[in-house]
C-alpha cells in the first residue's frame, strides 16, 4: 500500500509545486561512504513508494554519478509527477593525469571538473546533465556554490560571477524563456551571497545549504525578508547541518561537515531534552522547523540507505505540537521571531 501523499507548495516565482519532502542525491554520489548501484537505486525507490516527488542532483555529486544514478532510477516513472533539479557550473572532462582523482569524493565517476558559469559552459552543463540524467527535461537549473563557501578567493569569486553576468545568466534566461526549464535559482552554502543574486539577477528561488535550521537562523535578519519581497522562495538542503540534528549530541557529531565543537553539543543536548519532554524525535524537530517559513518549500535531506529514507519519512510525518516550539523559544534555544510550523 503506497504512503500517503506528502503535501506540495509552490516554489518562489516558478509556478512548480514540489513536494515538502524532497531528496537530496548528494550522498549518491559517494559523499561520506561507497554506495552501491542497487542500494542507490533502492533509497530513491523508497523515497518515491513514501511520496516525494522533488529531486536534486548536480553534476557535481560524484562527478557525475549522481544524475546517472537518478535518472536509471527515475526514467520510467511518469515524467509528469516529478520535479528533477540539477545544477550549472562546473563541467567534467577526462582527467589530464592518470591517478585518483583527490577531492571530497569517496568515490564516484573518475571526471576531473573545471568551473564554467558563462554561456557556453551553461548550455553544455545542462545538455550533458540531459544525457546523464537519461530524462530529456529537468525542470529547475541552479547555479551551483558561487559562493565564499567554495570559491574563499575574493578575486575568483568576483571572476566567476563576471561570467555569469557577461554570459551566463543569458543561457539561463533563454532556458527559461524558451520553456526548457522552468525556473532558475542558485544553489549556497554562505547566505551572504543572496544579496548579490538579487541585485543583480531576476532570480527564481535559492537552495540553501545549512544556513536555515534549528541551529542557524540569522537568514531572518535580512536575506529572508528580501526574498519575500521579491516573492523568491527557498529549499533547503543541509537541514541536519550535515549530521548533528539527526544524530543528536553525541561523541563525534558532525556539525557542517567539522566535528562539532562544545558549545553546538550543550546546545544541541538542550534543544534534545526539550524533544524528549515532548516525545518528538530531535530529526522531527529539525526536518519540520524550516518549513514554519512561508517562503520556504521544501526541505531536501539525503539518505545512502532505505532505512534513512524511512527514517526521514517517519520524522517529517511525526506530529509536533505547537507547545515544543514555544518551550524552545522561552529557552532561548530558537529566536522570538523564527516562524513556526502550524
Amino acid at each position: 500500500m503506497s504512503a500517503a501523499p506528502i503535501r506540495t507548495r509552490k516554489l518562489g516565482r516558478t509556478g512548480v509545486f514540489v513536494t515538502e519532502l524532497g531528496l537530496g542525491t548528494a550522498p549518491l554520489g559517494d559523499l561520506f561512504d561507497r554506495v552501491e548501484d542497487n542500494e542507490a537505486a533502492a533509497v530513491i525507490a523508497a523515497a518515491l513508494d513514501g511520496g516525494v516527488r522533488y529531486f536534486d542532483t548536480s553534476p557535481w555529486y560524484g562527478r557525475g554519478q549522481s544524475e546517472h544514478r537518478l535518472g536509471r532510477a527515475l526514467y520510467r516513472r511518469n515524467r509528469d509527477e516529478l520535479v528533477i533539479s540539477t545544477k550549472i557550473g562546473r563541467l567534467l572532462r577526462r582527467p589530464r593525469k592518470p591517478g585518483p582523482i583527490r577531492d571530497q569524493w569517496i568515490g564516484g565517476l573518475n571526471f576531473e571538473t573545471l568551473y564554467d558559469y558563462g554561456y557556453d559552459g551553461v548550455m553544455r552543463s545542462f545538455e550533458d546533465s540531459l544525457q546523464r540524467l537519461g530524462i530529456n527535461s529537468i525542470d529547475l537549473l541552479l547555479v551551483h556554490d558561487l559562493d565564499s563557501w567554495i570559491h574563499k578567493n575574493p578575486a575568483r569569486l568576483d571572476a566567476y560571477f563576471a561570467q555569469l553576468i557577461t554570459g551566463g545568466w543569458r543561457a539561463l534566461a533563454q532556458l527559461r524563456d524558451s520553456g526548457a526549464i522552468k525556473g532558475i535559482g542558485a544553489g549556497l552554502n554562505a547566505r551572504e551571497t543572496i544579496p548579490r543574486f538579487l541585485d543583480l539577477f531576476d532570480i527564481d528561488f535559492f537552495l540553501l545549504a545549512m544556513r536555515y535550521t534549528l541551529l542557524e537562523t540569522d537568514v531572518l535578519d535580512d536575506e529572508f525578508p528580501r526574498c519575500a519581497e521579491r516573492g523568491v522562495g527557498i529549499v533547503i538542503g543541509g537541514g541536519y547541518n550535515s549530521g548533528i540534528l539527526a544524530t543528536g549530541a553525541v561523541p563525534g557529531a558532525m556539525y557542517n561537515y567539522e566535528p562539532a565543537g562544545p558549545q553546538i553539543l550543550e546546545r544541541v543536548a538542550r534543544i534534545e531534552a526539550v524533544c524528549k519532554r515532548w516525545n518528538v524525535p530531535l530529526a522531527a524537530a529539525a526536518l519540520q522547523f524550516p518549513l514554519g517559513h512561508p517562503i520556504v518549500a521544501s526541505i531536501i535531506p539525503g539518505a545512502i540507505a532505505t532505512k534513512q529514507v524511512e527514517q526521514n519519512l517517519a520524522a517529517f510525518r511525526h506530529k509536533v505540537p505547537a507547545d515544543l516550539w514555544a518551550e524552545l523559544k522561552h529557552a532561548k534555544l530558537v529566536r522570538a521571531d523564527a516562524p513556526t510550523p502550524v
